[in-house]
């Protein structure tokens, strides 16, 4: 019997990937980016058009700046202390209460010192947190690490909101030691905020140290503005998501984020 040998299969020219990932920056790494399925049309998720870039000193958008308080000699600090322990009882005489009695007497200095400790964001800075935590390492599959807790101010009502934050990577050569993803979702969210902006602010910083190939963070969390006053809502829940390099631009990677950090809640 004569065996008849198959042709043999035209092999795909791993060079000709759609134009995405070239607009994208990505060429040095065609085989990764080949691997994580179809790009999303790039007119359905552009880049965003607002990125103002990460100050690694700490005093990073919108914040002109929180220099003095994190130079501040201890005559200086007390000074701030004081000075904010001032403005807590004014506020207790506003509101019909008695600064004086014995409830109240050391409230003022006390609010001063958890306000700052709710705000102590403000003096950290990445290049102390991130501390030389970014190793070689040739692994290119995604990296989540989440359930992070974060507990941040609302600036518009100062209240608190509260929440976890999941982070996932692909990375490219590097890699950063894992607490150093809950020590930066920290420093941004120890600061007056938005969640929209602090789960940017979050994709964005490690997107800056560590210039991976994509770079994903989802936070869920509930706003006492919208518990303790207004609609009083108790149950209402809100998620932000960043999506940045090949996260934003495949579907497929996207969908394995978000069922990876969704994995084993609902079962």
């Amino acid at each position: 019997m004569k065996i008849t040998e198959s042709p043999a299969q035209p092999q795909p020219d791993i060079l000709a990937l759609p134009n995405q990932l070239a607009i994208a920056g990505r060429a040095q790494n065609t085989l990764t980016l080949n691997r994580l399925g179809p790009l999303t049309p790039e007119a359905s998720r552009p880049s965003s058009p607002y990125a103002p870039p990460v100050n690694y000193d700490g005093l990073s958008w919108p914040s002109v700046g929180t220099k003095e308080r994190l130079e501040a000699t201890p005559e200086e600090a007390a000074a701030r202390l004081e000075k904010l322990s001032g403005a807590i009882r004014t506020l207790l005489e506003c509101i019909g209460e008695d600064p004086t009695r014995e409830g109240l007497l050391d409230t003022p200095t006390r609010y001063a010192k958890a306000m700052l400790h709710f705000t102590k964001g403000y003096q950290d800075n990445l290049r102390v947190i991130v501390n030389n935590a970014v190793f070689a390492e040739d692994h290119d599959e995604m990296v989540i690490v989440k359930d992070i807790e974060v507990f941040s101010m609302c600036e518009h009502h100062l209240v608190p909101f509260t929440g976890k934050i999941h982070i996932g990577y692909i990375p490219k050569g590097k890699v950063l030691g894992l607490s150093k993803f809950a020590r930066i979702a920290e420093m941004f969210a120890r600061r007056l905020q938005l969640q929209e902006r602090l789960t940017r602010q979050v994709a964005m910083a490690i997107e800056a140290i560590l210039s991976p190939l994509g770079v994903a963070v989802v936070m869920e969390s509930s706003h006492l503005c919208m518990v303790m006053r207004g609609v009083e809502k108790t149950t209402a829940t809100t998620i932000t998501s960043s999506m940045l390099g090949a996260f934003r631009k495949s579907t497929k990677t996207r969908e394995e984020f978000m069922h990876l950090v969704s994995f084993g809640r609902y079962l």
